[in-house]
């Protein structure tokens, strides 16, 4: 039974981090989406020391974005990192990030999807009409992912290797309640979650973003077929670190918590760079944790896990499609595999 335990949050905060994974990234494209700062920056560090032909850095605001581009080199002495700007606010910025990826890359060999909000101190929606911290955590890196199958299982075909995507989740999503929330019993999930009474105040929904992101890790990778995979898809915990992301939270607990049990964000990318290179047999959909695959909450294992699971799928493809019309064309030609 996989739950998080007060115990053992504390006992994996506490253990010894593995070095990270390292491999020859010569030749391959690397995206990370979410990476002026914390995690998906010092992902990158880690990355340039690889060599790669290109690292994307995907990023909201060009003027912070452009000084992790000149930090990274001065840190580095890697020179072929570029700043590209994606707001996973808007789908039209999704958009445009894939169709300039697709007209300048002629291969996209690792994509980390690790851009993210906290829960806003009070309901608000993007320009799309949908709640904020719902479109930027589960619904966007989705569908840019979709988007982007195409050219990875053609990198995967040309250059006979097995592209990763990365959708950095967190052990937060063992304590959603969505699979119990019978708000989400019948209809769209997505719209039930983005509706305003969803938000009632009385709990953070920021686990319930990371639970769709398990899901949907697990998903695709089924849509795809784990029998020799042309593309590994993984969710990974990070661990508690020292983020930007709770920026807006205060107070002595989260001071407290950082203090005591926070790991530096370097560590919590070694995460990022586990899921993106190493080998490990359970992998493919698999849920990264510690520099391990390891089983993922009750709720998304369990029978009604996995029918949730099933009309998220079928939620997302048709939000999907009505954001771009390719989403339904690719599910048909390269997502037919039966869970």
């Amino acid at each position: 039974m996989a739950k998080l335990s007060i115990f053992r949050f504390i006992r994996e905060q506490y253990s010894k981090q593995k070095p990270v994974v390292k491999t020859d990234l010569t030749g391959k494209v690397v995206v990370v989406v979410g990476a002026n700062t914390g995690l998906g920056f010092e992902a990158c560090k880690h990355f340039a020391s690889m060599n790669p032909k290109r690292l994307i850095m995907g990023c909201r605001n060009k003027r912070k974005g452009e000084e992790a581009v000149s930090k990274l080199q001065a840190e580095t002495r890697y020179n072929r990192a570029e700043l590209w700007i994606i707001d996973l606010a808007s789908f039209s910025s999704v958009k445009s990030f894939v169709e300039k990826l697709e007209k300048e890359c002629d291969r996209l060999d690792i994509l980390v999807e690790n851009a993210a909000i906290a829960d806003p101190p009070k309901y608000e929606t993007t320009e799309d009409g949908w709640a904020s911290m719902l479109q930027v955590n589960a619904i966007a890196p989705a569908i840019q992912v979709l988007l982007l199958l195409p050219i990875m299982l053609k990198t995967a075909r040309e250059h006979s290797v097995t592209p990763r995507i990365v959708n950095v989740a967190s052990d937060t999503h063992y304590w959603a309640t969505l699979p119990r929330d019978k708000r989400v019993t019948s209809g769209n999930i997505l719209e039930a979650m983005s509706a305003e009474n969803y938000y009632d105040g009385s709990t953070y929904k920021y686990p319930e973003t990371k639970f769709l992101n398990v899901l949907f890790t697990r998903a695709i990778q089924s849509h795809l077929g784990t029998h020799h995979p042309p593309l590994v898809v993984s969710a990974v915990n990070p661990g508690f670190c020292y983020s930007e992301l709770r920026r807006g939270m205060s107070g002595f607990f989260y001071w407290l918590m950082e203090k005591v049990l926070a790991l530096t964000t370097e560590e919590g990318s070694r995460q990022l760079v586990y899921a993106a290179l190493a080998d490990h047999e359970e992998m493919p959909g698999g849920y990264v944790s510690f520099s391990d695959v390891v089983e993922p909450s009750d709720g998304v294992i369990d029978e009604a896990g996995q029918r949730l699971e099933e009309r998220f799928w079928s939620d997302l493809i048709w939000v999907g499609a009505k954001v771009d019309d390719r989403v339904p064309r690719i599910v048909n030609e390269y997502l037919k595999a039966k869970p």
